[in-house]
């Protein structure tokens, strides 16, 4: 077998180095970015396989090439295991990341102009669910619901309304730093009463929906459920859509050839595996601690004088009121927690009056140092590390001494595959 790792070396050996430079990041650190996570080694095994040198165009057994009876195999594999975990009577996982799945559902079923209810992106909404920035944003007219910052509560009362007079022909929920569950039945309710279809984008949680550890829209009768493959699934990079039947020959058609053209079948190979492996007692195990680790860390930087949007969390993330709680901005506070060694990600607030790339906030989350092996006691640790961290993010000393404390902390829980 190839030694592909010395043929690179050997072949570019400035990307090598900073392959080498990246793991050894990823070691030394702690990851609490909540949208990454560590692949199981299985999957980084499947994404560099021969499957990548395959052209692919359509879907099993009605395919625009010859010579794919394997990657067949594989891709059914994935999508009857998509079925399978999300109690969906369809799946689609051809989708090449999260905002082309997203995309496939609104140009699919969705004719432009017309409107569409979403989060608000402040209140922890996604670029993807219509921001004016966003090519989705300038085809569709997107209508917002907000929560309550101070529980992250929604007002549906005041959702519904909207709901009448805007008349969506579809309602989106789904967030990426929304630190609260969602009720979906309310939702489904609304929609239904004004003719829409439902979608919950759920590309955060959708491996602790598949270990089980949080609700799943399936169950609330939705139309679509999509989620991205990586984060808490620790699959590889990319996206995937259930939905119910009678929107299956739609939903393919929108993806191919309606968006993209031949699908990535290493990706979808990964796909199969990461899924196999989020059915089993092991992944629901891990689901289930991700939680308990994110309830650890948000009391314990609640008690050390950091002040969390929504007053906690009910999911895996949290966002920090950095302005609030050490009279700093959200990118002086990233930029001092990495010095620490722990790498969170700069975040607008609720109707932040900050820019984004100087918001008031910080989005951090636990899947990351769960995989890895963490739990709470190690949760309450980095809080300590963080808390210092923000209130001395100007002494260099006193960061690099943190940085050594992380460094001790990641020794005792290796990085898969690493």
């Amino acid at each position: 077998m190839t030694d592909y790792r010395a043929a690179l070396k050997a072949t570019d050996p400035d990307v090598f180095e900073a392959l080498i430079g990246e793991e050894r990041r990823q070691r030394d650190g702690v990851e609490l970015i909540p949208s990454e996570n560590y692949a199981f080694p299985e999957v980084l095994a499947a994404l560099g396989t021969v499957f990548t040198n395959k052209y692919s165009e359509g879907y099993p057994g009605r395919r625009y090439y010859g010579g794919t009876e394997f990657v067949d195999v594989i891709e059914n594999l994935a999508r009857d295991r998509a079925k399978a975990l999300f109690r969906a009577e369809h799946a689609n996982v051809q989708p090449l990341s999260g905002s082309p799945m997203n995309q496939a559902v609104y140009l699919g079923f969705i004719e432009p102009g017309a409107t569409i209810l979403a989060m608000e992106l402040s209140h922890g909404g996604h670029l993807t669910h219509g921001a004016p920035v966003s090519h989705m944003g300038k085809i569709y007219k997107f209508v917002r619901y907000k929560t309550n910052p101070q529980d992250g509560s929604i007002d549906f009362d005041h959702l519904r309304s909207v709901a009448l007079k805007e008349k969506p022909k579809l309602v989106v929920c789904g967030y990426s730093s929304y630190p609260r569950d969602y009720d979906y039945k309310p939702f489904r309710q609304i929609a239904d009463e004004v003719g829409a279809l439902a979608m919950a984008d759920v590309s955060h949680i959708g491996g602790l929906i598949a270990g089980g550890a949080m609700r799943n829209p399936m169950d609330a009768g939705f139309d679509f459920l999509t989620t991205t493959t990586h984060k808490s699934l620790r699959g590889p990079r990319g996206g995937m859509i259930v939905c119910k039947k009678e929107h299956a020959k739609t939903i393919d058609q929108s993806v191919f050839p309606g968006l993209q053209g031949g699908p990535h079948m290493n990706q979808v190979a990964a796909t199969a595996v990461a899924l196999k492996l989020a059915s089993e007692a092991p992944f629901k195990a891990y689901a289930s601690q991700v939680l308990k680790n994110a309830k650890a860390l948000a009391a314990a930087l609640t008690d050390q004088g950091a002040y969390l949007v929504t007053g906690g969390t009910d999911n895996h993330l949290m966002v920090i009121d950095v302005v609030k709680s050490f009279n700093i901005n959200g990118a002086e506070a990233e930029k001092a927690l990495d010095h620490a060694g722990v790498t969170t990600n700069k975040q607008v607030i609720p109707d932040d009056p900050n820019p984004p790339l100087k918001p008031s906030g910080v989005r951090l989350g636990t899947p990351a140092a769960t995989t890895r092996g963490m739990k709470e006691g190690e949760m309450k640790a980095l809080a300590r590390v963080m808390v210092e961290a923000m209130k001395n993010h100007g002494d260099a000393r006193r960061l690099e001494a943190l940085r050594q404390e992380t460094r001790v902390l990641c020794s005792r829980f290796p990085v898969p595959g690493l």
